[in-house]
Formats: C-alpha cells, structure tokens, sequence
C-alpha cells in the first residue's frame, strides 16, 4: 500500500514537470519569432496585439519601471498598433499623415483653404479708371507708394549734378505742363480734395544748363503754339479696340467703382534730368521725371503733355503694382513648366506670349487714359497719334516690334489712337474745356 502510494506521487510530480517544461518552451518559440534578439522572458503576447510585461530583474531596471510597466493601466500603446490581414502588427501611423488620412480633415482643409484663396482674390481686386477692366494686385497701396519713393530717392543719387534746378526754364515749363496734367485728373476722378502745389525735388542753381532757356522760353510766351495741330484725318483702315468697350460696357453693367484710393494724398514732384534720352516716367506715389533729350524732340507743350499724361495714366492705373503681381504668377508657372519642357524654350515661350502682350496691353491702355487727361488739361489730344509714330520714328521700328516688344509699334499706337471711340471723348473733353467748362467724373 505504501509502496503504490509513493509511485502515484512520483508520476504526479513527473508530469507536473514536463507540463511545465513543454509549456515554457512552447512561449520561447512564440516570443523568439517576434524578437528573436530579446530574452524571452521580456515579452509576452495577447490577441494579436503587443502588451509590455515585467523585465526581469537581471536587466538592472528600477523597481519603479518594472512597477509602471506591470501596471494594467499603464499599458494604453495597444491603440497604437494594428494587425494586418497577413497577422503582421505594425505601428499605427501618428502626426499630420495619419490626421490627412482621415476624410473629414481633409475637407475642412479644403474648404478653408478655398475660403481663404476666394478671399484673398476677390479682396485684392481692383478696377482701372475709364476701361473699367479688373485686375488682381497683391502689392498694397502702402508698400507701391514706398517702393516708388525709394526709386525716387535712387534716381536723384544716381543722376546727381545732372538735376536741373527749379528755376530752370526747361523745369518751370514741365512742371506747369504736369500740374495742368494732375489738375484735370483731379476733375475726372471728382475729387473733393484739392492737390497740394507741385513740387520740385532739387534747388541747386546751375548755369551750365542755360544753353536752351531761349527756345524754352520762347515757347512759353507763345503760349497757344502747338495746341491746334493741323487737320484731322481718319484713315480708312480700322483697328480693334473692342476689348476696351466691352471691358467698359461689363463694369457699367456691374456697377463697378473705380479704385483711385491709391491717389490720395500724394506728395508729386518732378524732375528733370540733363541726359540726351528720350524718356519720361511716372513712379508710384507721384514721382514724374523727364528728360532733356525728350524736350530736344517734342518741342510743343502739346507733344510734352502727351508724354506726361502718358505716364501719369501707369500711376492712375497702378500698372508697377499689377506687373509685378503678374510676374509672380509667370514665375510659379515656369517653375512648374521646367518639370517637363526645357527651361530655354519655357523662359522664351513665356516671355512672347504672357509677358510681352501684358506689357503692350498696359501700354495701350495708358495711352487711353492719357489721352483723356490731355484733352481735360486743355491740350489737342489729336496732337497724341503724330507724338507716338515720332516714338516710333526715333526709336527705330520694324515689323517685328509688334511682338517683340515691351510697346507697340508707334504706327500701331497712332492708328489705335485716331480711329478709337476714345478719340471722340477726349475731342467733346477738349471743346469743352476750350469754351470754359470744366468736364468731371470723365474717369
């Protein structure tokens, strides 16, 4: 009986042993095929998902560690993980990847993104005076106003010693030519506020400059010399100016209000620089500057209005302010070009068919709106189609000018000019003025 006892102990102890030997080798092989470097004692696994067991104290960890990792609810990574379909676990993706995959987020980001694209461009629309057209600027009014006075500033260093004074002749008489100009675009804005006395951006006295008072001074006296420019005649060739009525007709219909805000308050000067080249400029913020060889060309006050309103109509029209908008967008556009075609043809294709047409577009446009400033000034405006084809004549012109430059041919501007409805505006703003009535509200 003893004996048959001891047996049966003995083969329960037995198969206490190897249950547990089989059952301990059994989770080695499972946790080796995870971690195949790590002790098998350090892991354990449950449903398919990872969960940190207690390390063994031979690792050396702190018994604080071994507590916070033993602890059921310290264990919150199990969210972080996901078993595939192959019962491979992987990491869950977490930061702004995982937060766009979700399609919710995604459509807000899209529809604030829209919101606030739609924003920023109806906010930055503005409409040009008289051809009503709208434009997009992101430059502000503050920023344009400071860049044409810090070029200003420039020009007066660069050109120093070459300035002619204020009581220059050649500077009396373009400075009364531009305050007539400034004038009659005060009238056709319908501005309230009067513009404060022209302004002249040098003093000094030189009379090395003195060699043409004569002639300046002469025409001065003559006064009205120059304001009738023989007889007017239309040619039968009609060209197309359509774009300008419809572009007009369009904000009549919307009721668009011209943008003039950016004229307010203006500080204009006027400078007048001792170089033979044919130029004058209109900078943002009133900044008019003429050169001698101009007045060497165009002797009439007539011919030196043109110009001057010329250039005035880019300042009225905030064109600086739109070109430098544009070639931001062409610049966006031929980084995304040089992906696929070869930056040589991009730079090239870019600059004949978006570049140059924006740029003879503004001129053109300049043209118009000058024209009317001329007429309100009291000038002949049918004085402006002979000044651009001598333009045109001085500078040297051929048939590719048309679409390799920055201006239309003077002959095309001349023709534009006389046969455009705008020519009739600007003759009924002329008679007008030549009886003694002001015309306001013309842009």
């Amino acid at each position: 009986m003893a004996s048959y006892k001891r047996a049966k102990v003995a083969l329960n102890a037995f198969r206490n042993l190897s249950s547990k030997l089989a059952s301990k080798t059994l989770f080695r092989e499972s946790s080796s095929k995870i971690y195949p470097d790590v002790p098998a004692h350090t892991a354990k696994f449950s449903s398919g998902f990872y969960s940190y067991s207690c390390i063994s104290r031979r690792l050396g960890f702190s018994a604080g560690f071994r507590k916070s990792c033993c602890n059921p609810s310290f264990n919150t990574a199990k969210r972080y993980y996901y078993v595939d379909r192959y019962q491979v676990q992987h990491f869950r993706p977490r930061g702004p990847r995982r937060w766009l995959e979700n399609p919710r987020n995604m459509l807000i980001v899209v529809f604030v993104g829209s919101g606030v694209l739609i924003t920023l461009y109806f906010g930055n629309l503005e409409t040009i005076p008289y051809t009503k057209r709208t434009h997009f600027v992101l430059l502000s009014k503050a920023v344009e106003k400071q860049l044409g006075e810090a070029q200003f500033e420039q020009m007066k260093a660069a050109f120093k010693g070459k300035i002619l004074p204020a009581i220059h002749p050649d500077s009396i008489r373009v400075r009364l030519i531009a305050k007539d100009i400034i004038e009659a675009l005060q009238r056709g804005l319908k501005h309230e506020t009067v513009w404060s006395d022209l302004g002249y951006a040098s003093s000094e006295i030189d009379v090395a400059h003195e060699g043409r008072a004569h002639d300046t001074l002469m025409a001065l006296s003559e006064g009205g010399e120059g304001k009738i420019e023989g007889k007017w005649h239309k040619d039968d060739e009609l060209l197309d100016d359509k774009w300008v009525q419809q572009s007009r007709k369009k904000g009549q219909e919307k009721g668009l209000q011209s943008a003039t805000s950016h004229l307010d308050g203006l500080n204009w000067e006027v400078l007048v620089v001792n170089e033979p080249v044919v130029n004058a400029f209109c900078l943002p913020g009133g900044k008019i500057v003429v050169f001698t060889g101009l007045l060497e060309h165009f002797r009439t006050d007539a011919e030196i209005a043109t110009i001057i309103g010329h250039e005035v109509a880019h300042a009225v029209a905030r064109h600086s302010a739109e070109g430098i908008t544009k070639n931001l967008w062409f610049a966006i556009l031929q980084l995304i070009l040089y992906q696929f075609i070869m930056p040589d043809v991009v730079n090239t294709m870019s600059t004949l068919f978006l570049r140059l047409p924006f740029s003879r577009k503004m001129e053109m446009e300049a043209d118009y709106i000058g024209l009317l400033l001329v007429a309100s000034a009291g000038y002949d405006p049918r004085v402006a189609p002979k000044v651009y084809e001598k333009l045109g004549q001085i500078s040297g012109e051929s048939r590719m000018r048309d679409y390799l430059s920055t201006h239309p041919s003077g002959k095309k501007r001349a023709q534009l000019l006389a046969q455009a409805q705008v020519m009739d505006e600007a003759l009924a703003i002329y008679r007008e003025v030549r009886a003694g009535y002001g015309v306001e509200g013309f842009l």
